[in-house]
This record gives structure tokens, C-alpha cells and sequence, in this order.
């Protein structure tokens, strides 16, 4: 269980690394990571910005939860 648990945080992790990478605190972000015209053409570049910033938190309560959960596992 503890393994499986630990996958799953290291995936966490490599996702939330990737997007927080995709962020500039600039206000560049994914526009300027992207070429700007790709990401216009998705969902708008407003749009992308609060999408990557909800990403963001979520994959981090996730690692959260998740860090907890192995925590009271492993001390079980």
C-alpha cells in the first residue's frame, strides 16, 4: 500500500512540477512558453492562465492529502 502510495506522489510531483513551470510570474505564462497564437486558438489566453492556476492548486492538495494519507499508513 505504502508503494502504491508513493507512486502516486511521485506522480503528483512530476505533474505539478510541469505546471508550475508553465506559469511566468511575468504574465508571459503559457503564451509565451506556447508561441501565444497555439494557445489563443484553445481556450483563450485569459482562459489558460486560470486553467494552469487550478491545476496548480489541485495537483498541491492533492500531494497534500496524499502525503497525509501515506503518513497514517505507514504509521499504522
Amino acid at each position: 500500500m505504502i508503494t502504491l502510495l508513493s507512486i502516486l506522489i511521485t506522480i503528483v510531483c512530476v505533474i505539478l512540477m510541469t505546471a508550475i513551470l508553465m506559469q511566468n510570474p511575468k504574465g508571459g505564462g503559457v503564451n509565451s512558453t506556447f508561441g501565444g497564437s497555439e494557445t489563443r486558438q484553445l481556450f483563450g489566453a485569459a482562459n489558460s492562465i486560470v486553467v494552469i492556476e487550478k491545476i496548480t492548486w489541485t495537483l498541491a492538495s492533492t500531494l497534500f492529502l496524499l502525503c497525509i494519507i501515506t503518513a497514517i499508513v505507514a504509521n499504522a
